[in-house]
């Protein structure tokens, strides 16, 4: 029954789509039709009638049709729109704009959110361990607490206006921090009650499942099997666990052996965010995940993948730091005091517990310093850790401590890592999905850096690695960021070209198709993407935003009303 409310959309306006034929709001005509499904490509016209798409002909079959709009599609792709599994765009969503133009101007139309961390549900904890201080924010987070918590937060997003479609995973850190504050240690059986309950909540709520982040504090202390106690719960909801794992270097396997363990354990199956080997040391360990994920999906284990098309990963400077030192939200004392500031330099030089220090794996050179909240820090920003440190006339462990207690900030950061070789090897796998790893901007009211996925993951693919590099056909290409998105997700309605489904439609230039983003110089929109449909209504139109804020919540399987 918890389905039905998805499929009666179809049923319904299926039919209805049949017999409204001869009048469109919108018709895309003569493009080359890439539907998502990985079909071979063809020559084609979209009529779109209100929010849904109403026919799809052959080209030049809707060309005497009523419209009150044409789009000449000649020369271009006519796909779905975009569909990112792991955005950051909480913020931007709720409390800014809602544009999100660097993820529109590349043919996103919906973001799927809360890896580790949600809005929702809310309590004192986890406005703490946010750190809301805004009177105006405090208002509303304090909304979202309560049994409905989760389903008030997307319907906020929603009410306050967005340009994309927006749903989002429960965080394992929210769980965590909701029932047991920033403390390290196991949860106790009364925390974990809490827990498995406000992972029900947040599944009937419209939650995909649960999304965990375990390189980072808090949700660093949470074990094995406290994550298949939460993950269980959401199991008779059609949930997915999906996690940056708790390694993605010396440990990499370790930790998808421990990914695995969960979803078996807890009956679900298992995303793992933008895999990669990270550290020179650990490359030659990409095709093992390959092969340790066949073999599991060869066994029956229902386990996939995401990545984003970058030789970098970004996150902040303190991943530097072992993850005790940011216990109960105590980082910048700890840092402050010169017992513990030696305790940590001491970790860092040989690590008694199991972390992963991403400014030693990239080493100090391959750490670029992209974010700083204090005016009198930004003569840093854009630098690597390694001069910074000589600047200072010290080492880079001092040298990052200094830095995030200056800022009072965690400091956005850059770490390069990875190996081009195997971003393309893994691009090729069947169950590869594509995912930004980033929130939205505009670029031109954006300060700082950011990493250069906030603006051209998908042009990437589709022109460096599509066009250029023939790593994928164009048809896989768009499968992998569309249908499959929408079917690990249990998203019914989105995804493809077919009747009756949303008008979510990104048209787009193969012959040009690319991204101008670079580290240095990230705040720069894509070029190639032409028109965009959010709900049948144009959101980027000649490659322009519109304005206009369509935008809807987008719930998982186990939504009831």
């Amino acid at each position: 029954m918890r389905r039905l409310h998805l499929l009666l959309p179809f049923l319904l306006l299926g039919c209805a789509q049949q017999t409204d034929s001869d009048h469109f709001d919108v018709v895309i005509e003569n493009g080359r039709v890439v539907d998502g499904t990985g079909n071979a490509w063809f020559y084609g016209d979209v009529g779109i009638v209100a929010d849904r798409i109403a026919a799809i002909t052959p080209a030049g079959m809707l060309a005497n049709a009523e419209a009150a709009e044409r789009v000449d599609a000649t020369g271009l792709v006519i796909a779905p729109g975009f569909i990112d599994i792991q955005s950051h765009s909480r913020s931007a969503l709720l409390y800014n704009d809602g544009r999100v133009i660097s993820k529109v101007t590349q043919g996103v139309t919906t973001e799927i959110m809360g890896e580790n961390v949600s809005n929702a549900p809310v309590n004192a904890n986890t406005i703490a361990a946010d750190g809301i201080t805004s009177p105006g924010r405090l208002a509303v987070a304090r909304t979202f607490a309560g049994e409905h918590g989760f389903d008030r937060w997307l319907t906020a997003m929603e009410a306050h206006g967005m340009s994309v479609n927006a749903g989002s995973f429960l965080g394992a850190a929210t769980v965590r921090v909701y029932a047991k504050g920033e403390a390290e240690g196991p949860a106790t059986p009364a925390e974990l009650d809490t827990m498995r309950t406000i992972m029900r909540h947040a599944m009937r709520d419209g939650a995909f499942g649960l999304a965990s982040a375990l390189i980072y504090p808090p949700a660093s202390f949470i074990g094995t099997d406290e994550l298949v106690e939460v993950a269980s719960a959401m199991a008779p909801y059609g949930g997915l666990y999906i996690t940056h794992m708790r390694s993605e270097a010396d440990k990499l396997l370790e930790a998808i052996d421990e990914s695995i363990e969960i979803g078996q354990r807890a009956g679900v199956p298992v995303e793992i965010y933008h895999l990669k080997a990270a550290g020179q040391r650990n490359w030659y360990k990409a095709a093992l995940a390959v092969d340790r994920i066949q073999a599991a999906r060869d066994a029956g284990m229902d386990v996939q993948a995401d990545m984003y098309p970058y030789t970098a990963g970004g996150t902040g400077l303190t991943a530097a730091l072992p993850p005790w030192a940011s216990a109960n939200g105590l980082l910048f004392k700890n840092i402050s005091d010169p017992a513990t500031r030696a305790r940590i330099r001491a970790e860092v030089a040989n690590p008694t517990s199991d972390w992963e220090n991403l400014a030693e794996l990239a080493t100090p050179e391959g750490v670029l310093l992209a974010g700083f909240d204090k005016e009198e820090n930004q003569k840093y920003q854009g630098r690597r850790l390694s001069d910074v440190a000589a600047e200072m006339g010290t080492d880079w462990v001092t040298a990052a401590m200094d830095l995030i207690l200056a800022d009072s900030s965690g400091i956005s950061t850059i770490y390069f890592l990875m190996s081009e070789d195997n971003v393309e090897y893994q691009m090729r796998q069947p169950w590869m999905k594509f995912g930004t790893d980033a929130g939205g901007w505009d670029p031109e009211t954006a300060e700082g850096l950011t990493h250069p996925r906030s603006y051209g993951t998908y042009p990437r693919i589709l022109g460096r690695y599509v066009r250029e590099r023939g790593v994928m056909t164009l048809e896989e290409a768009v499968r992998k960021i569309t249908s499959a998105v929408a079917t690990r997700l249990s998203i019914q309605d989105r995804g493809v070209l077919r009747e009756g489904l949303f008008a979510d439609i990104a048209v787009f230039d193969p012959e040009t198709i690319l991204d101008n983003a670079t580290y240095e110089n990230p705040h720069q929109v894509s070029t190639g993407v032409r028109h965009v449909f959010v709900n049948g209504t144009a959101v980027l139109s000649d490659g322009n935003h519109t304005g206009a804020r369509p935008g809807r919540a987008v719930r998982g399987p186990g939504y009831s009303n």
